[in-house]
């Protein structure tokens, strides 16, 4: 048929757009390696999940260009993975023919510290990009997450958010420009691609509009000495009479003493003593975020591996384990419309509620899911806020209800966006953002 044709076309199509060795077949002896090695969802990782018919591997844009044009000649579905951290596993799995467009040979980063900014490709990882900063520069940064095998394009694309939100916002609060390649294989840049489509890949997804290769962002100044630290306290400890269990960590850009001196007077509740601090040098506080000893060798950032991999599921109800991320500060100053992530002004907290377990299935974590949560973070995904066809069928319905629920009053814009530049819906996935016409959208 037509239908198990079109990925034998696509791949004799592949070398008459220069990709000769940047494939794996199903066949070949390197493609579960090179599947699984960035499988983070051991969910994602069994016998009976569908798996692509091709892994293309570039190592230069334009064959990312090349894979584009011949899926799109054909009409294959295309899954984008720049670090395989996606909670959900859409970067990797589908429920019909697809191939992975696997970034990660795509991860140069080019520092430039007189204009203090830096171009990094979308297959880097969080901790390359910190190290890099780091030769370069010990007192200078770039506010993205804690995790550093997450890679840099999904993170940016959907928002990115890190433990300095409140002095310098989000990751994409710090973009200031990206390299793209749309539906048309046209290679864009922000002046090329306007500001709509520039803002929409900012927080809104970047794999609903296309295939983000690079973005160049804002370095930020931190002091050449922060404190981190840890503290717990239990029931006994004067936690409050429902929790077990209260962890507080964080992150102090300035000395231990200033600190200390700072939570007395506005959190004396958390009892913080001195002992309890730890000053370090800013890339010193991501070994600690990462559970990893701040004396270790920091080559250890350039680890691409987790240290662990289980089968987990995040969203906006379970009640395992909760983690409180702090809002205010520049959040609250950003204007809900200046990305397409609107969680600011108004909201004290973002709160993640995790289940991870060891053993296969879902028969754990079942009962303690709740089915009415009232906002997600785009980053976390969640299938069960509502799902549509990745047939290539556009639904606004479908598509609005988990779209309002990860982008508020942005959701309509992000369609009109994605309605224009994309019109066939070619960039899409289970949760992307739909593409109908402007009469049915109107209707």
């Amino acid at each position: 048929s037509t239908a198990n044709s079109a990925p034998n076309t696509f791949v004799h199509c592949l070398p008459s757009h220069r990709i000769i060795h940047q494939f794996l077949h199903q066949t070949n002896t390197s493609f579960s390696s090179v599947l699984q090695a960035y499988i983070r969802n051991l969910r994602f990782n069994t016998s009976t999940t569908r798996k692509p018919f091709l892994i293309v591997t570039p190592f230069h844009v334009y064959h990312v260009q090349a894979a584009i044009v011949c899926a799109k000649k054909h009409n294959l579905l295309t899954k984008i993975r720049s670090g395989g951290h996606d909670y959900e596993g859409l970067s990797y799995v589908a429920s019909q023919p697809f191939f992975i467009l696997d970034m990660f040979k795509l991860r140069s980063i080019e520092i430039d510290m007189e204009t203090e900014t830096a171009w990094v490709e979308a297959g880097a990882t969080l901790g390359e990009v910190y190290y890099r900063i780091d030769e370069k520069c010990k007192t200078h940064a770039f506010p993205a997450g804690v995790c550093p095998t997450v890679g840099v394009g999904g993170h940016i694309c959907g928002g990115g958010y890190g433990n300095m939100m409140r002095k310098y916002g989000l990751s994409v609060d710090n973009v200031i420009d990206a390299q793209m390649f749309d539906e048309q294989g046209r290679l864009l840049d922000r002046k090329s691609m306007g500001e709509d489509l520039f803002w929409a890949i900012n927080g809104g997804g970047g794999a609903s509009f296309g295939v983000v290769i690079a973005y160049k962002v804002k370095l930020v100044r931190v002091p050449e000495t922060v404190t981190v630290f840890r503290v717990r306290k239990t029931l006994e400890q004067n936690a409050t009479d429902i929790t077990i269990r209260a962890t507080f960590v964080a992150l102090f850009l300035g000395d231990s003493k200033s600190l200390v001196s700072l939570l007395i007077d506005k959190f004396p509740q958390l009892g913080l003593k001195q002992s309890d601090c730890i000053e370090t040098s800013w890339l010193g506080s991501v070994l600690f975020w990462t559970n990893i000893n701040i004396t270790a060798p920091v080559e250890v950032l350039l680890n691409r591996q987790p240290q662990s991999v289980n089968y987990l599921k995040r969203k906006s109800d379970y009640d395992i384990q909760f983690q409180f991320n702090s809002y205010g500060g520049r959040m609250a100053k950003i204007p809900l419309t200046e990305t397409p992530f609107p969680h600011r002004a108004a909201n004290l907290w973002k709160i993640q509620y995790l289940a991870n377990w060891n053993k296969p299935g879902k028969e754990y974590m079942t009962p303690f899911v709740s089915k009415n949560p009232r906002g997600a973070f785009f980053n976390y995904r969640d299938l069960d806020l509502g799902i549509k066809n990745c047939n290539g069928k556009n639904s606004y319905a479908k598509g609005r209800v988990y779209g309002v629920k990860y982008f508020k009053d942005n959701f309509n814009r992000l369609v009109q966006i994605k309605t224009k530049v994309d019109p066939h819906n070619f960039f899409r996935n289970e949760q992307s953002i739909p593409a109908p016409t402007y009469q049915k959208l109107l209707e």
